[in-house]
């Protein structure tokens, strides 16, 4: 596959993803849906390894590996798709991209990076000046809103510390190794809570719902992931870093679009000081990257 359809196919599904989230709940428990996303994955990643050959290594460092990304998505999911029953999708979008920040803050404290300068803690203060617009505009709404964004945030959390984890630990594993054996990790965890507190399933799904499950199963839980890792060892960090400054607006305006949410006053504020954060928080990465470029094509 060509880069710059890998880099267009994962602003697509990172852009869909949250909208995907909701829909997939309609009809149903939000817990069978990301259970029920999680098998597909997870078989779908099974079949992947055995057609290309991909071994699953099981000394301790892979473990600890697996075991600390499988606890991360379970615990983000389980926060995400809570969440997405009271927020609009595009927050949900938003939040996220609270992301390189948040996993930031988490290694300057677990592994002691000094990689914090002005620009980023500037951008770490714009991102918490939109984080109290929108999470004040959503108890405005309404206590299940703030309620809302708060365990998403919750989620963005703690999938920055098991990111954070992982490159801890520091195994060198193949990106479908390590997607396949979070996995496995997760969707014990997730069929036993689905399992304790709900256990049904549904007679029948809504056509919309089913179609989303599939299209997460496949789609954002396995082509997303590794497209992602494909493109960061062929890319400049700063190219790559862009993502997180598009995908949140394009899925905002996919929410408003396809789903009817209505965005307010205070969202945008908070949008909009949530970007110039991540813009300045990446700053030196995407002028050293978009530099590099200038360079080769000027060759």
């Amino acid at each position: 596959m060509s880069v710059p359809v890998a880099y267009l196919s994962i602003i697509l599904i990172w852009s869909t993803t949250p909208l995907a989230i909701q829909w997939s709940t309609e009809g149903n428990g939000f817990l069978f849906a990301v259970t029920a996303r999680m098998m597909i994955g997870v078989v779908i990643c099974l079949l992947l390894m055995l057609v290309f050959r991909v071994k699953l290594p099981l000394y301790r460092e892979a473990r600890l590996t697996y075991f600390a990304g499988g606890l991360g998505i379970f615990g983000a999911m389980s926060c995400v798709y809570w969440g997405a029953l009271y927020i609009p999708s595009g927050l949900i979008a938003l939040l996220f991209g609270l992301q390189p920040i948040i996993t930031s803050l988490t290694a300057a404290f677990w592994l002691n990076e000094r990689s914090f300068t002005l620009n980023k803690v500037l951008g770490a203060l714009l991102g918490l000046l939109g984080l109290v617009a929108i999470f004040g505009s959503g108890l405005s709404v309404g206590v299940h809103v703030g309620a809302g964004v708060g365990v998403v945030l919750l989620a963005v959390v703690l999938q920055s510390v098991s990111l954070v984890w992982v490159k801890r630990i520091g195994a060198d594993l193949p990106a479908l190794s390590v997607t396949s054996g979070a996995l496995i990790v997760a969707v014990p965890l997730f069929a036993l809570s689905w399992a304790l507190v709900d256990g049904t399933v549904p007679v029948s799904l809504v056509p919309r719902a089913g179609w989303s499950i599939v299209y997460l199963g496949v789609f954002g839980s396995v082509v997303g992931f590794n497209l992602y890792f494909y493109i960061i060892k062929r890319l400049e960090a700063g190219q790559t870093a862009l993502i997180t400054l598009i995908t949140p607006v394009s899925a905002l305006m996919l929410g408003h679009v396809l789903n009817g949410e209505k965005i307010q006053s205070a969202v945008w504020i908070g949008t909009v000081c949530i970007l110039c954060g991540l813009m300045l928080h990446q700053w030196q990465v995407l002028s050293t990257g978009l530099q590099r470029v200038r360079i080769r094509r000027q060759k």
